[in-house]
């Protein structure tokens, strides 16, 4: 049902997340010379090398057109992801049909007609999105959106509309994305609705705007539809305790029935099915009493509802259609990994499925569904296989306040005795981007890595989190670095109470929201933590809410409400309180920062306030950036660089295991801006990467 999500709130708020894009491709597996022998069960195992980890994935994405005939997915080119397209069967038969050379295509979909492949692609980051229309003959990919500095996105496709797309394009006025709709053959666009002052709108599959979604001014929302008159009028009323977890998720097989997440009148958000027309009350189709709902699965074509998910510690899904019923039993003996259903025809005779594990590559499997017979295709990281990777743990941590904090626990193979270490660990602490999100179960790259340099890493669903109930997320209102900052206080003090963590050598590390976590850890809690490591972090929110893209303005009343307002002298203070810019002076333990110097959520200031403050007082910091990204690091030479850096870094403060430098800053845009010599070897490896890159 992805394709069809019509409401834009929920993906909005969902930017402040920091885009992981660290896949892994193949490559050797590391072992040092000094490497103990592995025979031994508790034997430390080899490194794994970063490139490994971080590089690209081998394939992943995979889809299948709309009439099932072919099978696409993302492969690397000379190391930069491109699309390709073969017949579903052989896999293997599959060209390319993009030649991007640039920081790769992450995400695409088929368009209806079955010739045209869909992606958006930005500048170095800028988030200035072009639509562009690729054919799988190979031919020119059609720039659909040929406009600069504007952000274009993808708000709806329907089967019933094939030849063209519903498109949110801000050219009119940077604040505001009018909706026009435009034809994938012959790229002519044509204006739909313009935008009166809208978060969003709701799009039927006919194409047509059948809600607006305005934000109130006591941060809720509303949703609006057209009277007799035409004229718009408030329909539903979205308080602002529900907003991060009520919205419409798509139509029903008529273009009156709306299925909705709701959270009004409860806790957690459930599935409803509500008559635009008002003919009929909403009806309750499915609930979790622990957590929020978050997927919806729909017949591609009738759009009949056929199963929900929720994820509390692990995903479950619950089927509504005995159609189904037989798949996912049958799907279920397939692979013991958490299943997902990518991708299907339209007729829904074939399905792409993918098993999730936690110690292990995705897999791939086409699925027939007359016969019930899935056939493995590959998996996302072949390299991986084999490998010694470590379990993921779903742990319960109480916050002082009683509040639980569903968390995963890593820890090194060796050292890992069913979900504890056999002894105290170097640990880090991994905190989350949003934070409007929320850490799951399966695969990650980073705690892998950590965990085979021998530490203990923790994930944090604190509060503020999605996923877990309105209750949870707005018990974060006005908080950061506040009760959120202390739940990850009381994560640490739960790992040292659980002989999981050394006192005095627990890191924090995180992006987005997580970097802002990792400052605020060394101003408000500087004893704490033996080191930080803060990528495109936040350290003034007072700047941070005042340089948001204009685009995002028909929010800030959302972030007035949930972060501070920046607009009154009260709201101010508070920023000012919590910016970890305003303690600088505090910080006594060492800090590394990563920034694009392209980010439009968190600018360079951002880095560069707190940098130059710190430098100010001779308070040593290693700052690198990145000229070609913006929020994250999507090229695999930049976070090939970036984690090599990150390594010795921690290296140094916790005493883990590390991989030399080697020619890992090949091919990057590294920058250290400052405290070259505060990482040990940096100097050096950075003076030579730079006299290889001379011409």
């Amino acid at each position: 049902m992805s394709k069809r999500l019509a409401w834009r709130l929920g993906a909005l708020c969902a930017l402040w997340l920091l885009t992981a894009t660290v896949a892994c491709s193949s490559g050797p597996e590391a072992r040092p010379d000094d490497a103990p022998d592995t025979k031994n069960a508790d034997a430390e195992p080899p490194l794994i090398e970063r490139d490994v980890l971080f590089g690209n994935p081998e394939r992943t994405s995979v889809r299948i057109s709309p009439d099932g005939q072919r099978i696409s997915f993302l492969a690397p080119i000379d190391g930069v992801l491109n699309i390709w397209v073969g017949p579903v069967d052989q896999p293997d038969q599959a060209k390319p049909v993009t030649q991007d050379k640039g920081r790769g295509i992450r995400s695409y979909s088929w368009a209806y007609t079955n010739e045209h492949l869909l992606y958006s692609q930005d500048k170095d980051g800028d988030e200035n999105w072009r639509i562009y229309a690729a054919k799988p003959d190979g031919s020119a990919p059609v720039d659909l959106t040929p406009l600069d500095k504007v952000a274009a996105r993808i708000n709806y496709t329907s089967p019933q509309k094939p030849d063209e797309i519903v498109v949110a394009i801000n050219d009119r006025d940077a604040r505001l994305h009018d909706i026009y709709t435009i034809n994938v053959r012959t790229a002519e666009r044509t204006l739909l609705e313009t935008n009166p002052g809208y978060a969003g709108f709701v799009i039927n599959p006919d194409h047509k705007a059948a809600m607006g979604i305005r934000m109130t001014p006591d941060g809720g929302s509303e949703y609006l539809v057209r009277d007799a008159e035409e004229t718009w009028v408030n329909h539903l009323s979205i308080p602002m305790e529900d907003t991060l977890t009520t919205r419409a998720v798509g139509f029903g097989q008529d273009n009156n029935t709306l299925y909705m997440l709701d959270s009004r009148g409860r806790d957690k958000a459930a599935l409803f099915e509500v008559k635009l027309d008002g003919s009929a009350e909403p009806k309750l189709v499915g609930e979790s009493p622990k957590a929020d709902i978050n997927r919806v699965m729909t017949h591609p074509m009738t759009r009949k509802l056929e199963a929900y998910a929720f994820t509390y510690m692990r995903r479950q899904w619950v089927v509504l259609d005995d159609a189904i019923k037989a798949d996912f039993e049958a799907l279920a003996k397939v692979n013991p990994g958490e299943l997902h259903v990518v991708s299907r025809s339209l007729d829904d005779s074939r399905w792409v499925v993918a098993f999730e594990q936690d110690n292990g590559p995705i897999e791939y499997y086409a699925y027939q569904r007359d016969t019930k017979v899935a056939k493995r295709l590959f998996s996302n990281r072949p390299a991986l296989e084999g490998l010694p990777l470590t379990r993921m743990h779903p742990v319960s941590i109480k916050a002082r306040d009683g509040m639980e904090l569903v968390s995963y626990l890593s820890l090194p193979s060796w050292h890992d005795k069913d979900g504890r270490p056999d002894q105290a660990l170097p640990t880090v602490l991994l905190v989350h981007g949003g934070p409007w999100g929320r850490d799951s179960w399966g695969y990650s790259s980073m705690h892998q890595w950590l965990a085979n340099r021998g530490y203990a890493v923790l994930s944090v669903n604190f509060r503020g989190s999605t996923g877990f109930g309105k209750d949870f997320i707005n018990a974060a209102n006005l908080q950061w670095g506040k009760t959120m900052h202390d739940d990850l206080l009381d994560a640490v003090k739960w790992m040292v109470d659980q002989k999981i963590a050394q006192p005095d050598k627990v890191a924090i590390m995180g992006g987005s929201y997580g970097g802002y976590a990792a400052l605020a850890g060394l101003t408000f809690s500087p004893q704490t933590f033996a080191c930080a490591v803060d990528i495109v972090g936040p350290s003034n929110l007072i700047t941070l809410l005042e340089s948001i893209p204009p685009y995002w303005a028909p929010l800030l009343e959302m972030f007035a409400k949930r972060v501070g307002d920046p607009r009154t002298e009260e709201g101010r203070a508070l920023l000012t309180e919590r910016s970890p810019l305003t303690h600088v002076d505090k910080i006594v333990r060492p800090l590394l920062i990563g920034q694009g110097a392209n980010d439009p959520r968190v600018t360079q200031a951002e880095s560069d306030q707190i940098v130059e403050a710190m430098n100010t007082r001779q308070i040593p910091v290693t700052y690198v950036l990145y000229p070609d990204e913006g929020h994250g690091f999507a090229r695999p030479p930049n976070r090939l660089s970036f984690f090599a850096i990150t390594e010795a870094f921690l290296k140094e403060h916790l005493g883990g295991r590390v991989q030399p430098f080697g020619d890992d800053f090949k091919g990057s845009s590294l920058k250290v801006l400052s405290g070259e010599t505060e990482i040990e070897g940096l100097k050096t490896a950075f003076e030579a990467h730079m006299n290889q890159a001379q011409p």
